[in-house]
C-alpha cells in the first residue's frame, strides 16, 4: 500500500523537541533512525529510552548481556547524531508488565517525568499493533505517560515488524530521507543482533538490513491531565 505523507520538515512538528522510545536496542535504528538523526542534527531530539534490558535476548544471556546491550545503543546513538546518553526502564524481554501493576506504575511515573524536565512536544513510539508484545506494551505506556505529565505532547508511532501503511492514521507524516549507509552503520552497533559474536538467541533477519531512506510517522490524539 502507498502511503500519502506530508513531510515532517513543512509541518509544525518540525519545531517540536522529540522523545524516542524504543522497546529493544536496535528498534530506534530499525523504525526510527531517520527521525532520530533529522532531530538530533537541528537539535531536538530529547533522547532515547529503551523499555527492555536486553538480558534475554540470548540462551545465555544474562546481566552481562544487559551491559553489552546499554554499550550497543549508546555508540548506535552516537552514529545517528545522538547527544546525550540512553535511559532504560529495565524490563524483561518479552514479558512485559501489565497496566495497573506496580512496575506500570513506577514506569509511568519515570516517563512523565523525562517529559516535563526535557520539555517534550512529541513522542515517537512502536506502534500498538505491531506483532511483539513489547512493541505494542510501549505504545500503551506512552500514552499513560503523556497523560500523566500534565504537558501537551503528541503521541506518533512508527512500525519496525508491521506495514507502515496500516492500519491509516487521521495524520500521517514522513521523515527526510537519510543516506542508507549511515542508517547501517547504525544498526551495526548493534554487534549482539546482527552477528553470531555472543552465542546463540535472537539475530537479525538480513532482510532487516534493507531499511527505508525515510520513517513513516503516525500521529494520534493523546490527551494529557490538566
Amino acid at each position: 500500500m502507498v502511503v500519502i505523507a506530508r513531510p515532517l520538515a513543512t509541518s509544525r512538528f518540525a519545531a517540536a523537541r522529540w522523545l524516542v522510545l524504543a522497546p529493544h536496542a536496535d528498534d530506534e535504528t530499525l523504525g526510527a533512525g531517520a527521525l532520530v538523526a533529522q532531530a538530533a542534527a537541528v537539535g531536538r531530539l530529547a533522547g532515547i529510552i529503551y523499555l527492555t534490558d536486553g538480558a534475554a535476548s540470548h540462551a545465555h544471556g544474562g546481566p552481562w548481556l544487559a551491559r553489552v546491550r546499554r554499550r550497543e545503543a549508546a555508540l548506535a546513538g552516537r552514529r545517528l547524531g545522538v547527544g546525550v546518553p540512553p535511559l532504560f526502564l529495565h524490563w524483561p524481554d518479552a514479558h512485559p508488565y501489565g497496566p495497573g501493576s506496580a512496575e506500570w506504575r513506577v514506569a509511568v511515573r519515570a516517563l512523565a517525568a523525562v517529559l516535563r524536565r526535557r520539555r517534550v512536544d512529541a513522542v515517537a513510539v512502536t506502534g500498538a499493533q505491531e506483532p511483539h508484545c513489547d512493541h505494542a506494551a510501549f505504545h500503551a505506556l506512552a500514552g499513560a505517560a503523556i497523560r500523566a505529565a500534565r504537558r501537551p505532547v503528541a503521541l506518533f508511532d512508527y512500525r519496525v515488524w508491521s506495514d507502515p501503511a496500516l492500519p491509516p492514521a487521521r495524520r500521517t507524516f514522513r521523515t527526510d530521507a537519510m543516506p542508507p549507509g549511515r542508517r547501517r552503520h547504525a544498526l551495526a552497533a548493534h554487534r549482539s543482533q546482527t552477528g553470531p559474536a555472543f552465542g546463540p538467541g535472537f539475530r537479525l533477519a538480513r532482510t532487516a538490513w534493507r531499511m527505508p531512506a525515510a520513517d513513516v510517522l503516525h500521529l494520534h490524539e493523546a490527551r494529557h491531565d490538566r
